[in-house]
């Protein structure tokens, strides 16, 4: 079946960086809607960096500027780079493949998605 792994979390300083990956198995990332979203501990689920098919980009404010999602299509991995890391930035990130669309960044909607386990990141101050 379609398998998602995260991986890159980890604990650093705030203005630090890590670059978090999503290994696709048996889906190829380049044909759907891609996305990284972020859990802060007794908060909702919220989408932080869309990547349509096509290669356009979304970002949450939160993070514009600062976070980076790319896409590799030889290896079949999806990227986030996060630059300039803040405490509110902490959380457990999931990566998260579109199963019904694709294009622009725009038409994305995960209402129905493959998703990681899941990786932890902690930003201290």
């Amino acid at each position: 079946q379609v398998q998602l792994v995260e991986s890159g979390g980890a604990s650093v300083q705030a203005g630090g960086s890590l670059r978090l990956s999503c290994v696709a198995s048996r889906y190829t990332l380049r044909t759907k809607c891609l996305a990284w979203f972020h859990q802060a501990p007794g908060k909702e689920r919220g989408r932080v960096a869309t990547l349509g098919s096509d290669g356009t980009t979304s970002y949450s404010d939160s993070v514009k500027g600062r976070f980076t999602i790319s896409r590799d299509d030889t290896e079949n991995i999806l990227y986030l780079e996060m630059n300039s890391l803040k405490p509110e930035d902490s959380g457990t990130y999931y990566c998260a493949a579109d199963r019904q669309y694709d294009g622009s960044w725009w038409a994305c909607r995960f209402d129905v998605s493959y998703w990681g386990q899941g990786t932890q990141v902690t930003v201290s101050s």
